[in-house]
């Protein structure tokens, strides 16, 4: 297990200084494809798409997050379709909302393209599988996010095993942010995430979640990606429809033990739990509650 590091006190994306002692920043999920395990496509069509994207501006979203090619199997999506796909997203977000806009993609090239495009994140879920993802993103002045994953983006895992949970994706995560210091991104723009239900199972899942606190210890904003997850399905034997008030749940613990960036497809619910736990927080930083 990496020694452990105070938490991150500060994030930055492109012009933007964002204190995150005790708040948090909601990501607005926006995806644009056929195939979303959650929306099944639902915003696949522009006027959808952008009418979704008035509606989690509306809802307080801090950063807006966008996809073209979804983290699961499925039919294969070539360079030139994921930028066709997500190019003019990025461009019509950046042109209508002074928000941050994050791209979700494991390519360098549509990561180029993308923050030429005005994006300021890279979230990428493959852990920098591409080399040339960091010096893009350096050379863009881009923040990133390394998340854990113990094979790659699509391709199945469903009976993964580790000696040590929480200690292999803690040095996977420090050595990744590692990678991106030294391709010069300063620390304020790294970002971790342990990748639940990327290579894990439910339990894994969860159990990475109760760790929260060992990872916001890594030293890195910890961006919580649980929202309508797998795990709380099959955890809690719910459908996807059904599975709003256990990512409210897991949500509200991701932040009290150091989540700083939570990924939400209710953006306004989220919001609501993050500013109840900062008034929580800041209030026994103030020494004007004690909490037990």
């Amino acid at each position: 297990m990496p020694t452990s590091a105070p938490p991150a006190t500060e994030l930055h994306l492109g012009r933007r200084r964002y204190d995150i002692t005790d708040r948090a920043l909601v990501m607005g999920i926006l995806n644009r494809t056929p195939d979303s395990f959650f929306d099944k496509g639902a915003t696949w069509d522009w006027s959808a798409f952008w009418a979704r994207a008035e509606h989690i501006v509306g809802e307080g979203a801090d950063i807006l997050d966008v996809g073209a090619v979804k983290a699961g199997p499925g039919p294969e999506v070539t360079e030139s379709e994921e930028m066709d796909r997500l190019l003019p997203a990025v461009e019509g977000r950046v042109q209508r909302f002074d928000l941050p806009v994050s791209v979700d993609t494991w390519r360098a090239s549509v990561a180029r393209e993308s923050f030429r495009a005005g994006a300021v994140l890279g979230n990428d879920i493959s852990g920098f599988a591409d080399p040339d993802y960091l010096s893009v993103a350096a050379a863009s002045g881009a923040a990133v996010v390394a998340t854990h994953i113990r094979l790659a983006p699509r391709v199945p895992d469903p009976e993964p095993v580790y000696a040590d949970l929480v200690g292999e994706v803690s040095a996977f995560l420090v050595e990744r942010a590692g990678r991106a210091l030294a391709a010069g991104i300063p620390p304020e723009r790294v970002v971790v995430d342990a990748g639940l239900d990327l290579g894990k199972t439910a339990a894994q899942s969860l159990d990475l979640l109760r760790a929260s606190r060992a990872l916001a210890g890594l030293g890195y904003p910890l961006l919580l990606s649980a929202s309508n997850k797998t795990f709380l399905g099959v955890i809690l034997d719910l459908e996807i429809t059904e599975r709003r008030e256990a990512t409210a749940a897991a949500h509200a613990l991701g932040i009290g033990l150091g989540c700083r960036v939570v990924r939400a497809h209710d953006v306004r619910g989220t919001g609501r739990v993050r500013d109840m736990l900062a008034a929580i927080l800041e209030a026994r930083r103030a020494g004007i509650l004690e909490v037990r």
